[in-house]
């Protein structure tokens, strides 16, 4: 049997699996903070957030999820790298991205 490299490699490349959504808007909770962005890629370690904020303080958690305000938020500049293993889960935004210091 014939095998070119490129289908060798497919055959042996681990597979990557989540169960996030490239382009859906997030709130994720890690081990020391929240953010929100919107989910622009994905790699077997990191997630990478667009429009992205570090939420210092959501205020009620429930109020935060069904009303979109938040008590502190601290914009980023640029895209931010999360890593993969420091994620305690995740959420569908439904509101507008935080982009303003509050």
């Amino acid at each position: 049997m014939d095998i070119e490299l490129s289908e060798l490699r497919e055959l042996v490349a681990p597979r990557l699996t989540h169960s996030f959504v490239i382009g859906q808007k997030y709130l994720i909770r890690t081990v020391t903070m929240y953010y929100t962005g919107w989910l622009a890629s994905i790699t077997d370690t990191d997630l990478v957030l667009s429009q992205a904020a570090w939420i210092s303080d959501t205020g009620r958690f429930h109020d935060a999820l069904k009303t979109g305000s938040l008590n502190e938020v601290e914009p980023f500049v640029h895209d931010v790298v999360v890593p993969r293993a420091v994620i305690i889960d995740a959420t569908q935004w439904d509101h507008d991205l935080p982009q303003v210091q509050k």
